[in-house]
């Protein structure tokens, strides 16, 4: 048995137009364009000249942390405090996307929305009260 095998997928929905800098959907989609691959790894390692790497090879964490902390420069954010640490909820020696999504499921996840609504603008939102722990719409 997986050690991974109890992580349920999240959701992704489009965002209205307004949110489309922070919209999945279409940097995902963006990326799949403008990488033109069409099998294998989706993060490849990056060869000279910001080239994708043509055999089937992942980007490593220390070529991850390089350009995360070059974005962070870009928009005039120290990336001291900064390493891949940032993107778990925890620790592993392990850096796979099995990993990573594992990261994304946090002790304050509001269990009272289902998984599938997390990422979910048209949802209406609820508010558990603190006595009974019921739900409700309206609330």
């Amino acid at each position: 048995m997986s050690i991974t095998s109890d992580i349920k997928p999240f959701v992704w929905y489009e965002l209205p137009e307004e949110y489309q800098h922070l919209c999945v959907v279409r940097a995902f989609v963006k990326w799949i364009l403008v990488s033109g691959l069409k099998e294998g790894y989706l993060f490849r390692k990056i060869r000279a000249n910001d080239r994708l790497a043509e055999e089937n090879e992942p980007m490593t964490s220390e070529q991850f942390l390089e350009m995360f902390w070059n974005n962070l420069l870009d928009v005039g954010v120290d990336f001291v405090p900064y390493g891949t640490h940032s993107f778990r909820r925890g620790w592993s020696q392990e850096f796979t996307h099995l990993t990573i999504v594992k990261y994304l499921i946090s002790w304050n996840d509001n269990p009272h929305v289902d998984r599938d609504d997390f990422f979910n603008m048209n949802c209406a939102p609820t508010t558990a009260c603190p006595t009974c722990n019921r739900t409700c719409h309206c609330a």
